[in-house]
């Protein structure tokens, strides 16, 4: 049985955006191009994108990964993978992207979305942007913006939710 311990509420998640897409817009000074990793990173580029066009007043790419046939494992996940839509409505060429995702645990879905996002064009630079970094890397794959950093043991597992009871939960195991 697993116990769900709350780590951060909604309006620290609000918080944590807002600041990351400040850290985004200093770092360059021009508004990257954002890719949502299918399902938990689409939300989170959502909400990255709606703050930086606040801050510049200008519109935001926005696009969508799916990595289900990029993945390394994923004949072990399922003999039928389910795909869903990578929406990506515009060139990537040249220009800087920033790959979302909620949670980074092993790299491998992170790898996996860096092929996806070579079928689209040679961009200029690809940068990571993380709700959680919650360790146990198995690639050499680290966050270039993170907001929070939760140590965990790789059994456990990190939960965000974006509607409804809005927050991060750790899924901690009982060992019952």
């Amino acid at each position: 049985m697993k116990t769900k311990l709350p780590l951060h509420d909604k309006a620290e998640i609000a918080a944590a955006v807002e600041a990351m897409a400040d850290v985004i817009l200093a770092r360059h000074g021009q508004p990257p191009v954002l890719v949502g990793i299918r399902r938990g990173g689409v939300p989170l580029a959502e909400r990255l994108a709606a703050v930086v066009e606040a801050r510049t007043g200008q519109k935001t790419a926005c696009g969508i990964v799916d990595i289900n046939l990029y993945r390394d494992d994923w004949s072990k996940a399922s003999a039928f993978p389910k795909v869903g839509r990578t929406d990506i409505s515009f060139s990537l060429e040249g220009r800087r992207v920033v790959l979302v995702d909620d949670v980074l645990f092993t790299g491998r879905t992170v790898r996996a979305a860096l092929g996806v996002l070579t079928d689209f064009g040679r961009s200029s630079r690809v940068e990571l942007a993380v709700l959680v970094d919650r360790g146990h890397r198995e690639t050499p794959i680290q966050p270039d913006y993170v907001s929070f950093t939760i140590p965990t043991e790789a059994r456990d597992i990190v939960e965000v939710d974006f509607s409804g009871e809005e927050g991060v939960f750790l899924l901690k195991d009982d060992g019952a």
